[in-house]
């Protein structure tokens, strides 16, 4: 019979033993999630560019300039709003120019920077020509790359049970519900997702419905946000502005 030598049996001891790509630093893949970015700029430049998002939806905005998109920018607005809502430069852009046709202002707003990615966070109060001009309260977030191109813009109405975080942590600082973070690809440099048929993003999204529905949606992002617009319901405004009575 033949003998197993020491030197194989002492590879096989080792290998068992060692985790494959257990001390991988997530951040150095190609799915790196948004929080692996670091700020690049002054802090004054993601302020400057959460401020002027909203500037595209103010009428009175004097001299406005558009934010600066990333390729496959999205926008997630979370219930009762219609989740993706906009997706790529160019559509994003176009939905801005088509927010002229549904005038509001945005007079209120406070916009921060924070060292960790969505590195701008906004409160913001939008008040709508066909509303009556009553105020509707929006938290906002906006994921940046290296480049200081937004990636990621993430809202949800600004009421009670429906923000990321808990009351005692308004700025969304500790454990959050956020999207950003978990779409895969958000966090390297270009701050691009990995692609949508790609065996990252499936494994993503079968571990976790928000990127499914995501990943679902920005196939055919335009057609689904109509079907549910016309599907919100008549109170649609008075849920998310907080309305209702």
């Amino acid at each position: 019979m033949s003998q197993v030598r020491p030197q194989v049996v002492l590879l096989f001891v080792l290998s068992a033993c060692t985790p494959p790509e257990a001390d991988v630093d997530p951040c150095t893949l190609d799915t790196a999630p948004a929080d692996c970015v670091a700020p690049t700029l002054d802090p004054s430049h993601y302020v400057t560019q959460s401020l002027a998002y909203f500037d595209t939806m103010d009428y009175d905005a004097v001299d406005p300039v558009p934010p600066q998109y990333s390729e496959l920018v999205a926008r997630w607005e979370w219930p009762p709003w219609l989740l993706l809502t906009g997706y790529t430069r160019e559509k994003l852009e176009a939905a801005d120019t088509l927010l002229t046709l549904y005038p509001s202002v945005v007079p209120e707003r406070d916009c921060r920077f924070f060292d960790t990615n969505p590195f701008g966070r906004c409160r913001v109060v939008f008040e709508y020509d066909a509303h009556d001009g009553k105020p509707c309260p929006i938290y906002e977030e906006f994921s940046f790359n290296e480049a200081g191109e937004i990636t990621f813009i993430e809202a949800w109405s600004d009421l009670p049970g429906m923000l990321p975080a808990p009351a005692d942590d308004p700025w969304a600082e500790g454990k959050t519900t956020r999207l950003a973070t978990r779409i895969p690809g958000l966090g390297t440099p270009s701050g691009e997702h990995v692609p949508l048929d790609s065996e990252a993003m499936l494994v993503a999204a079968a571990a976790d419905p928000d990127v499914e529905a995501f990943r679902v949606r920005a196939d055919d992002w335009l057609d689904m946000w109509l079907a549910d617009l016309d599907a919100a319901g008549d109170d649609y405004w008075d849920r998310g502005c907080g309305w209702a009575e």
